[in-house]
Order: structure tokens, then sequence, then C-alpha cells
């Protein structure tokens, strides 16, 4: 079983997306389950949170569709893989205590279908989303330089409310949506990760392991990249976006969505 997406961006995935330790935290503070519980990791990428989960006690089943990623993915006793789609994933009824979702949910072909195989595996114990929306963030300089790439993903996220809904709707449970406050030095580089670093986005390994910035049109990327290396060096992008360097964290519209 192959995804085509992260087959041709996942190359050096675990250079820059490295679990966050505070992610990882929050994802165990908000599931709340016993150290030795069971979680499925949907869209498990090459493992990162699974083996992050896993170090804390968990038994951790990473459930993956793309061979480039689980190609990539270290062994951990306590992380077991399986092939799988969030939309028809291959566990038993009833068979885990928790699932979880890191920034995966854009690429579900459909969440109502990706929540149901959820709630079926997990009917009783906590679902936790990591997901972004864009709208709800503060001040994004990033749509500045690549509106294209920010704009474009309000057609792949759905308004988080809507999500809320839809969750809500497909699994009949209480659905509630956590703010998280992106930190400036996140381990893991996704595509709002360079808030405060921007010269992370003309590193084009970096850029290769977020999927906006791969799926992109190559004419429009290199616009905004000539146009932000451009005011890194003249000292415009401080000039316009300074502030935000006195700041730890910000909202760029990171979010949990916990169904309980």
């Amino acid at each position: 079983m192959n995804n085509p997406i992260y087959n041709s961006i996942g190359q050096s995935y675990n250079k820059y997306r490295r679990a966050d330790a505070r992610i990882t935290r929050a994802m165990i503070e908000l599931m709340g389950l016993r150290a030795s519980a069971t979680i499925a990791d949907v869209g498990a990428g090459t493992g990162n949170y699974s083996r992050a989960l896993a170090g804390e006690g968990y038994n951790v089943i990473a459930v993956e569709p793309s061979d480039t990623m689980m190609a990539q993915a270290s062994p951990h006793e306590n992380v077991k893989w399986t092939y799988g789609v969030a939309e028809n994933i291959p566990l038993a009824d009833a068979s885990v205590d928790g699932v979880v979702a890191v920034l995966t949910s854009h690429h579900f072909t459909s969440q109502t279908k990706a929540i149901i195989e959820m709630s079926r595996i997990c009917p009783a114990g906590p679902i936790v989303w990591f997901t972004c929306d864009h709208r709800e963030a503060k001040d994004p300089w990033f749509k500045d330089y690549f509106p294209e790439i920010w704009y474009e993903t309000y057609k792949t996220l759905p308004p988080i409310r809507e999500v809320r809904q839809t969750i809500k709707e497909a699994s009949g449970r209480n659905v509630e949506i956590v703010t998280f406050l992106t930190p400036h030095d996140l381990e893991d580089q996704f595509m709002t990760a360079g808030w405060r670093r921007p010269e992370i986005y003309l590193d084009e390994d970096a850029r290769k392991c977020t999927s906006g910035f791969a799926l992109a049109e190559e004419v429009e990327t290199n616009r905004g990249l000539e146009r932000l290396s451009a005011d890194l060096d003249n000292g415009a992008w401080k000039a316009r976006y300074g502030n935000i360097l006195d700041k730890d964290t910000i909202d760029w519209g990171l979010r949990f969505l916990v169904v309980r």
C-alpha cells in the first residue's frame, strides 16, 4: 500500500520532522490514559510520535500507508507497525484504549469515515487529533510571502468548528477544541514552525518535508522565496515583523480536537 504524496515528500522526514516533546506531553495530558495503555497512531508517518509515546510507556500501534515513510521508521519495542489508511483501519473493534492523529487529517479522503473507523477501534477511550486551521491564526506573516500555499490549506483543512461538528455527528460523542500555541523552537518543523525563524523556509530539504510546499507550484514558491530572502538580507522582514521576535509562542492556528 502506498501514499503517493508522502512517497515523494518524505525522503528526509526524520531530519526535520522530529517529535516535539511539548506536543507529545499535550497529547498525553489530553488522553488521560495510564502509561501501559494501547494507543493507535493513525497516519504515523515515520513514527516519531509513536516512538515518543512508546518512550513514555504506552503500547503503540502505528498505522501508515506509505512505504517511504515506514522505511525511515526506527524500531521501538513498544511500537507495532501496520499498513493501513484512516478510512479503513486494519484493527479489530474495541482493540485500543486511545487514538491519536498528528497533523495528518488533511490527507484523509473522508474525515467522516476516518472518525467512524477510529470510534470503531476505540469506542470508549479518547481520540485526539492534532490539526490546524489557518483561519484562526493571529497575524501570520507567512501568507504575505506564500499566499497560494497558505490559502490552499483552506481547501484541505475545513474550519475547525466544522470539523468538530463532523466528528461529533460521526462519533456521537463530545468533542473539545483545545488551542496549542506554537513555540518558537519547535523540533517538528512543519509548515508554520518557522514563524520566528523565517530562514527555515530557505532550506529546500526542510520545505520538501511539508505537504504545503511539496504540493505547491514551483513558480509560486520561488517567487515567495526570492522576496523572503531579499527581505531578510535588507532588513525589511525584521522592520515589518520584528515585533514577534520577543514572543516565545504564537497562535498560528494549531488545534487539538479531543473526542471523549
